[in-house]
């Protein structure tokens, strides 16, 4: 195996882009949603799991925020917070997949409550929340770079999923047409930050396995989802029907 050497910052950029070919746009749950071939049950199942990954965000850059010493970033970085919990009368970014949680069927009480997150997602949510607490606030920060991928998935879900699911109520799309922007603001701020911090190869090969540890989070959690509505296998399967895994948050 040839020794890593230092990438120039086109080269270093190339290298984090080429990782969205692990982007959970590519995990057969995510493709089945975008084929049409979801169920109303996997639809819902998403929406609801995927939800505690959404009100997690503002924790986890509240935690990089805590742990960055310059108020320069700080100013930046907190427009992320502001875009999930809202300010000044308007509604964020939790408030819109509220509703789409409503367009898909489900209460808001329902999603709230976090009764229907799986243990699986919970961990993995749970594992990049406590991640930015300990790390550096600079590897923290660039772990959002997924980020570079979310356009394009955002998009697919707002070409494909009113073709195919006329059950779904229109208002529910918000979240996405508006993440669309501010996901490509995110990525050049995010970006800009990686390229300055990276200067050595080990910085550099330390974000790149920090970008694929996200990745990692965002494929299992939909593995998990996976063997609760694919494969008709949730925790404690065979022992009993009810859903009696923890459903708060403990920490």
């Amino acid at each position: 195996m040839s020794e890593a050497t230092w990438l120039t910052p086109a080269q270093f950029e190339a290298a984090l882009r080429a990782k969205g070919a692990y982007y959970h746009i590519h995990h057969p749950y995510h493709i089945a949603m975008h084929n049409g071939e979801a169920t109303r049950e996997q639809i819902q199942g998403w929406v609801a799991n995927r939800f505690y990954y959404q009100t997690s965000i503002p924790i986890k850059d509240a935690a990089i925020m805590a742990n960055c010493p310059d108020p320069a970033v700080r100013r930046q970085w907190v427009q992320r917070i502001l875009d999930h919990d809202g300010a000044d009368g308007s509604d964020g970014g939790i408030e819109a997949w509220l509703r789409l949680g409503e367009a898909v069927g489900l209460s808001r009480e329902s999603l709230l409550s976090e009764e229907r997150v799986l243990p699986g997602v919970r961990f993995a949510v749970d594992a990049y929340v406590n991640f930015a607490r300990r790390a550096c606030w600079q590897d923290a920060a660039c772990s959002s770079l997924t980020e570079l991928f979310a356009p394009q998935i955002h998009q697919s879900r707002l070409d494909s999923w009113p073709q195919h699911y006329g059950w779904i109520e229109a208002q529910g799309y918000d979240y996405f047409r508006r993440r669309l922007s501010q996901a490509r603001r995110d990525v050049e701020h995010g970006l800009s930050l990686a390229l300055a911090w990276c200067d050595t190869v080990e910085k550099q090969q330390r974000m790149l396995e920090i970008l694929q540890f996200k990745l990692d989070i965002l494929w299992t959690m939909l593995d998990a989802m996976t063997l609760a509505w694919s494969l008709n296998r949730p925790p404690y399967h065979t022992v009993t029907a009810d859903a009696v895994w923890h459903k708060r948050r403990l920490v």
